[in-house]
């Protein structure tokens, strides 16, 4: 028991993967799912006032008349798939959490929404159709390995129309820097949002040499003892534009986030535009290819 404790508490290897899906476990989907619908929380999603902005601008840089079938990657309950709904979007969302997936379908039926929800990990979605813009929203991306990363982007370009968008957020060299490493724990006698009943809590943050955080809890109870990770990759612009480029994109602009506001390295986030082009076949036939042989 005290080695597992020990070994779960050190710092792990990089973009080493939770053992469980904890946000498709029975009890903590259920938390999650209360901190997603908590308009003041951004914990989960952000602030509901930040929502509206955000959709507000996309449809006004990427509308509906242009861009109509819309790709909600991650969509979770739906949140932001029933605003670009409202906007006349053609919505289909792809989430890995069942409960999400389920209350967005039931929300969307109970307002008449036409939107369609599939429950599936967009690391191997198969839609089966395709798309004018896809959207990425919350710094989802770096979450991800650069291995999964490549493998996202590549499942995303399929599934776009020639010409059509990508639309994505990341976090900035400034969360970077001004992420602290600490670490703590917290005893919760009458359960919380992890478990229901008794356990103790051990929270470590994290800095790696190469521009990644983690933030890592450990829950330990007379059960079990079980660590979660979540990785956090931060970016330069030049890196996420380079980054895209690779994968056979184009690049149309960036702002510092998904509401528009412009670009300034001092933000903590960044959004980038960019566009599936011909000349990003290549990377279908040859690229992705290459990258799987150098073990990316």
């Amino acid at each position: 028991m005290f080695y597992n404790l020990k070994e779960s508490l050190e710092k792990p290897a990089l973009y080493t993967k939770s053992k469980e899906a904890f946000w498709d476990d029975e009890y903590i989907s259920k938390q999650m799912l209360k901190a997603h619908l908590d308009p003041d929380f951004s914990g989960a999603s952000r602030k509901f006032s930040f929502i509206e902005q955000s959709a507000s601008w996309i449809k006004e840089k990427i509308p509906a008349q242009t861009y109509p079938k819309l790709l909600d990657i991650g969509c979770g309950p739906g949140i932001y798939a029933e605003k670009f709904a409202l906007e006349n979007y053609q919505v289909t969302g792809v989430d890995f959490s069942k409960r999400s997936i389920d209350y967005a379908k039931k929300s969307a039926q109970q307002q008449g929404l036409a939107n369609t929800y599939y429950y599936q990990d967009y690391l191997a979605m198969d839609l089966k159709q395709s798309f004018d813009l896809a959207t990425l929203i919350y710094c989802d991306y770096g979450a991800l390995s650069t291995k999964d990363r490549q493998t996202l982007l590549h499942n995303i370009y399929q599934h776009l129309k020639p010409g059509g968008k990508l639309l994505l957020d990341v976090f900035s060299q400034k969360f970077y820097q001004q992420f602290q490493e600490e670490q703590k724990w917290e005893n919760c006698e009458n359960g919380g949002f992890w478990r229901p009943d008794e356990y103790i809590a051990f929270y470590g943050n994290y800095k790696y040499s190469n521009d990644v955080t983690l933030e890592q809890t450990t829950i330990v109870s007379d059960k079990e003892i079980t660590p979660y990770y979540v990785w956090n990759t931060c970016f330069t612009k030049d890196a996420l534009i380079q980054e895209m480029q690779e994968a056979g994109f184009e690049f149309c602009e960036i702002f510092s986030d998904v509401a528009g506001r412009a670009y300034n390295e001092e933000n903590e986030t960044m959004a980038i535009i960019v566009e599936k082009n011909l000349g990003g076949q290549v990377y279908e036939k040859v690229g992705y290819l290459v990258n799987k042989c150098r073990g990316y």
